[in-house]
């Protein structure tokens, strides 16, 4: 059996990092997880190929080789799925499918054959044992949650890795949580799995012997979902990263009660984790009780930010306006809140409602869904409609936008994240990190409307901050990619801040 496994692209977002990869010569932020864990799980003898379409064309002959062609896509990859489905419909292949877009709405891809949905440690199985047996079915869904120890070393062989900026590896499913926004729950549950400390070893020295050193994102949705597991996974983690001089510089996604647990937060920066995303939401107490966002009404998410920073891991912050509790003054409060506690990747989006969670059914219910959801919260698109009226609300978000990254404000976080922030002193320093100084010397410290601002960053942090240099270097780069992408958003990039930023 020959199967090619193909990855849809990704719109040109936040999210993509598209304009800041040429500095560090990467082709695509992260490599397709779930594709990679598929193909693992599939017989040893069968041929497989996999076409990342964000790194490299899919051409005739390759689906032409096929036998079958697996298809995994987010929901912001919903256009480029339907292309790639149609394309292979047309050399007659028999399209199988699977992932969060497909579970999510699988009407909306009429010309996949089969579809594998949910978990595949529970529903690939199924579908193998049919297709040995010559008898598929069009559908293979289970609501069972597996034991993650079922879960096989992703097949690295499948990609180049030099073609990413971080290699992404899975720990745990699952939020104990229950944001009203939130699929995440919908589709992992609340009650969070983890693999053995082992098996995230076994994967970690399987990057490592097949040649990478840099960034590994474990991409759980939270982390420290469970707590008492991480606890027992870090000490193995620290262990392995010293005997290997660590060679990953590590960032995930967690909930802010994070900062609560000094041992937590010094276990995580022994093990030689540097960045955190935390879903911040919103500074109001109202709004963040209505999503039902709860850990944040009781943490002062300021203080929270700043110990985050203090433990040598930059905050990541997501964040979320057009809740029904928002008034007009929300535009300015996110700004006031982001500039003053410097959290310079403030990704800033618009309440959307994802199918199947209990916001989605809510509006649904009150008659307010506009349509589907992008998939991509930061489009500036919305599929509701707000208390606040629709044409406030976006023009609220564009503002916010056009302030935050606008260059002057971008670097004065930048420098309000340097003055707090104590380096992880684990941190690991590669060949595309030292090309990429180089490069934005020329396209940012030269022919960049943001050169000046650009030389005050690093001289100073040179001069006050040397430990931080590569931080701010990076973050600067960063801003490229923000600026360009908020420029599409917005319009034409605004020469003055429409918004009081202080």
């Amino acid at each position: 059996m020959k199967i090619l496994m193909v990855y849809p692209t990704y719109p040109d977002t936040f999210w993509s990092f598209k304009h800041a990869l040429r500095f560090i010569s990467k082709k695509a932020a992260f490599p397709p997880l779930g594709l990679l864990t598929v193909a693992a799980m599939l017989p040893e003898t069968w041929e497989k190929k996999l076409i990342d379409l964000n790194v490299t064309a899919l051409t005739d002959t390759q689906i032409q080789w096929a036998d079958m062609v697996f298809i995994s896509a987010m929901m912001v990859q919903k256009t480029s799925a339907q292309e790639i489905i149609s394309r292979c419909k047309t050399f007659g292949k028999t399209v199988v499918a699977g992932g969060p877009a497909f579970t999510a709405q699988a009407e909306q891809y009429p010309g996949v054959d089969h579809f594998v949905l949910n978990e595949a440690e529970v529903t690939l199985p199924l579908f193998l044992r049919d297709l040995e047996q010559g008898n598929l079915q069009p559908v293979y869904t289970s609501t069972e949650k597996p034991d993650m120890g079922s879960t096989p070393v992703p097949l690295w062989s499948l990609i180049r890795l030099k073609d990413y900026a971080v290699i992404s590896v899975q720990y745990s499913r699952g939020c104990p949580f229950n944001c009203e926004f939130c699929d995440i729950i919908v589709m992992y549950g609340r009650t969070p799995r983890t693999k053995t400390p082992q098996q995230l070893i076994r994967e970690l020295q399987s990057l490592w012997e097949a040649g990478w050193k840099g960034g590994v994102f474990i991409v759980d949705d939270n982390f420290i979902g469970n707590k008492k597991s991480v606890k027992q996974l870090l000490p193995q983690l620290i262990e392995w990263q010293k005997q290997h001089r660590y060679p990953f510089n590590l960032l995930t996604e967690a909930s802010v009660n994070i900062a609560d647990d000094e041992e937590l937060m010094q276990m995580m920066r022994d093990a030689g984790f540097h960045k955190i995303f935390l879903g911040i939401e919103t500074p109001d107490t109202e709004s963040l009780k209505e999503c039902g966002k709860t850990q944040n009404v009781s943490s002062n998410l300021a203080k929270a930010v700043r110990t985050i920073h203090q433990y040598g891991m930059q905050v990541m912050g997501g964040f979320i306006v057009g809740f029904d509790s928002d008034t007009e003054n929300i535009f300015q409060r996110q700004i006031t809140f982001i500039q003053k506690t410097g959290i310079v990747q403030a990704m800033v989006g618009l309440l959307n409602a994802v199918p199947h969670t209990r916001l989605w059914q809510r509006l649904e219910a009150e008659g307010r869904l506009l349509g589907d959801s992008s998939g991509e919260n930061t489009d500036g698109s919305l599929n509701y409609l707000p208390r606040m009226g629709e044409k406030n609300l976006i023009e609220g978000y564009q503002k916010i936008l056009a302030t935050i990254y606008s260059p002057k404000h971008y670097y004065r976080r930048i420098h309000t994240f340097v003055r707090t922030y104590r380096p992880n002193i684990h941190s690991r320093i590669t060949r595309c990190e030292i090309f990429a100084l180089f490069r934005s010397m020329w396209d940012i410290g030269v022919v960049s409307k943001c050169r000046f601002l650009y030389w005050n960053l690093i001289i100073k942090t040179i001069l006050l901050r040397r430990k931080a240099f590569p931080v701010a270097v990076e973050l600067a780069i960063l801003g490229q990619h923000f600026q360009q992408i908020t420029e599409k958003i917005v319009g034409v990039y605004p020469k003055t801040e429409p918004l009081n930023p202080s």
